[in-house]
């Protein structure tokens, strides 16, 4: 796959089939998240794989919790505006991802394949993230769907330590969990903001100098615009 078909691509695809995942498959994801780049070559990481049904089952009730907390507090207000103003393109597109979202709680334990991605005493994530964003977009190649969340290490995150058996005492951090899956919808390049509104050059309001009206792929997609 070319690397900007990936990078644009891979976009949080919570819904996914049942169907396993190949272990050759599991394999050339997690050796791809080695080789992204770590802080002082430290490889403070730890990656666990979760499939076993009994292990998804423990933990399914943990993050349907998890999520319902978040809806409740961080997303509060903004669920409640969106659900004002369903029409608005900002609703939609807030309400779209919390059906997503629920649905993966819904089915937490049906997902065929988990990562737990771990990391030893450092709470930036500077070496963490980009092996985890290794992982997807390897992920992405092989066909299969992520997505990446955190509120199980905010909100269960003892609980999580004790199910997963992670030691206590060496300063071990869940980062966040993944799900892996091969996806019931289709691959597309996510709707953001343009670029030039949330981008500047040498001042925090200094002017950019281009605009990006449209995504610059696929290849025939339209030119950046000097400004």
């Amino acid at each position: 796959m070319e690397v900007h078909e990936a990078l644009y691509t891979t976009r949080a695809m919570r819904r996914v089939r049942p169907d396993p995942i190949p272990a050759d498959a599991q394999a050339r994801i997690l050796d791809a998240a080695i080789r992204a780049p770590s802080g002082g070559n430290t490889q403070g990481w730890r990656f666990l794989l979760v499939d076993d049904p009994a292990v998804k089952g423990r933990l399914a009730p943990l993050y349907r919790k998890a999520l319902t907390t978040l809806w409740e507090t961080f997303y509060a207000e903004r669920l409640a505006a969106a659900r004002a103003t369903p029409d608005s393109e900002d609703s939609a597109t807030l309400l779209r991802i919390q059906r997503s979202s629920d649905w993966l709680a819904d089915h937490f334990a049906e997902v065929p394949l988990f990562l737990f991605a771990f990391v030893q005493r450092d709470p930036t994530g500077g070496s963490i993230y980009p092996a985890v964003w290794n992982a997807q977009l390897a992920a992405r190649a092989e066909g299969i769907g992520s997505s990446l969340t955190s509120v199980l290490g905010v909100f269960a995150k003892d609980e999580v330590l004790e199910i997963l058996e992670v030691p206590r005492d060496e300063g071990w951090i869940n980062a966040c969990c993944v799900s892996f899956g091969y996806p019931t919808g289709r691959w597309g390049v996510a709707g953001r903001r343009p670029v030039h509104e949330v981008a500047a050059r040498n001042s925090w309001t200094g002017p950019l100098g281009f605009e990006v009206p449209a995504p610059l792929w696929p290849p025939d997609a339209g030119p950046a615009v000097p400004r």
